[in-house]
């Protein structure tokens, strides 16, 4: 191995550090391979160091500053209860820190080398690789690509100190008294919701008929009653056109129902989709097949149309999030380490973390339909659990959707406290292809909301105890 003006021969190279990226490092160095990752930012990528990981450290903040308010019903009262903003995103910070060099010491420790800069591919075997002051040339046999996405920006809404993607949104220095966020979607919602949390006045400008278009509307509108007793306005059918912008806030001018409307806000968060990180890194060069929209083509096993280059995560088809990219760099890792692996899609859950949490994995009542099944499908309420009350979270449901043939557990669906660690449950039942009966044979402990899961394949089985 020559430095300088030779190449550096590669075993295994991933591009991008992101959680699809350094947990397909670590995979493909436990099969055996030398690997090596490269990345031009911080390790962890977008969802650890401004995405996932602060965002949830802000909701919960936000949480428990609205709970210390609104507990006089459980005999708690406070007075005075303030907010030191500064102090919040110390902590939220800490937490980005811990799991940020938390994650090198995991690739250290599996004999990964890291390299800092921007990869741009030469040929299918070549990189260049490039930091400010120099560059150098690597070959590799492998490649797996996870460079992540981007926000979108809108043309008339261009990022700002004060027209901001989530990432601004995460790093605001005090708490805006009005926030208007363009666009419904998870990450819209969630920071409105943790920003409301905080006593922000939250527009919520959705161009589609309702927010969160990916969930189903009994799911949502149990959030919707929740954002609306936050004072949180939602605003559908929504098209923003165009912004004036001052030192002191922002003016947003919008149409809704066939007529114009301005609203004010110290500041916008714009959160209308992302784009793939596949423009202007030599894919196109290289013959790297992709679609329109800029994500790479990949079959089941993550494999490009160049047989030793793979892509996965936000750059390849499906929903852009943290844990199928993790889950996808497993598979492309372990089929370069001579493995049997490839992609099932149907058992990724979705999760949105604004209180109270949806979530959803493998099929949807429709969806079933859709597909042949003959289903049914059950539901069993939050309020009817011993826990649920006693933590004053009763709003909400689980639903199962089984095969009435045989009660094949084909998907579910939850709103309510904790779904996004109910639904992982659920994710098991639809992978190891569980039947309602399994799931109600199940001991849970009690009081936990877990039993509302047996409750509801309880419910599948026509045997429901706790309701009628």
């Amino acid at each position: 191995m020559v430095v300088g003006d030779f190449p550096i021969e590669l075993d295994t190279l991933v591009v991008g550090a992101g959680p699809g990226g350094y947990v397909a490092a670590i995979r493909a160095a436990q099969t055996g391979q030398n690997v090596t990752i490269v990345d031009k930012g911080a390790l962890g990528g977008v969802c650890l160091n401004v995405g996932c990981i602060p965002s949830k450290a802000l909701i919960e903040a936000g949480t428990r500053y609205s709970q210390a308010q609104n507990s006089e019903e459980m005999g708690i009262i406070t007075k005075e209860v303030s907010v030191d903003f500064e102090k919040v995103q110390e902590w939220k910070a800490s937490v980005v820190n811990k799991l940020t060099s938390g994650v090198e010491s995991l690739l250290k420790g599996n004999k990964v080398d890291i390299v800092r800069g921007e990869a741009y591919f030469v040929d299918k075997n070549t990189v260049r690789v490039m930091d400010e002051k120099s560059s150098q040339t690597y070959t590799f046999k492998n490649c797996i690509i996870a460079t992540g996405s981007t926000p979108i920006e809108i043309p008339s809404f261009k990022f700002s100190d004060r027209i901001l993607d989530s990432t601004g949104a995460l790093a605001l220095k005090e708490i805006p008294k009005k926030m208007v966020v363009i666009g419904g979607g998870y990450i819209g919602t969630e920071l409105g919701a943790a920003y409301a949390d905080f006593g922000t006045e939250v527009t919520i400008l959705e161009g589609e008929k309702d927010i969160l278009s990916g969930f189903e509307k009994d799911l949502t509108s149990v959030l919707k009653r929740n954002l609306k007793k936050k004072n949180v306005k939602i605003i559908t059918s929504a098209m923003a056109k165009s912004s004036e912008e001052t030192d002191k806030g922002v003016t947003v001018t919008y149409e809704a129902k066939g007529k114009e409307e301005t609203i004010e806000a110290d500041y916008v968060l714009v959160t209308v989709g992302r784009y793939p990180n596949t423009a202007e890194i030599g894919l196109e060069e290289i013959g790297i097949e992709m679609d329109e929209r800029g994500l790479v083509k990949i079959d089941k096993q993550c494999r490009t149309n160049i047989d030793n280059i793979f892509a996965i995560g936000d750059i390849v088809a499906g929903p852009p999030l943290a844990h199928k990219a993790s889950y996808e760099g497993k598979i492309a890792a372990e089929v370069i380490g001579g493995e049997k692996s490839e992609i099932d899609v149907h058992g990724i859950p979705a999760v949105m973390f604004a209180a109270p949490e949806i979530a959803s994995v493998g099929y949807t009542e429709a969806e079933a339909k859709e597909a042949g099944f003959d289903v049914k499908a059950a539901k069993f309420p939050f309020a009817a659990n011993g826990r649920a009350l006693s933590l004053d979270s009763t709003d909400g449901f689980v639903r199962l959707v089984t095969r009435k043939e045989d009660g094949l557990i084909l998907g579910g669906q939850v709103v309510g406290a904790g779904a996004s660690d109910i639904i992982s449950e659920i994710g098991l039942a639809v992978e190891t292809g569980m039947t309602a009966e399994d799931l109600s044979l199940t001991i849970h402990a009690h009081p936990t909301l877990g039993e509302i899961t047996m409750e509801a394949a309880e419910a599948a089985l026509g045997r429901p105890i706790h309701i009628m």
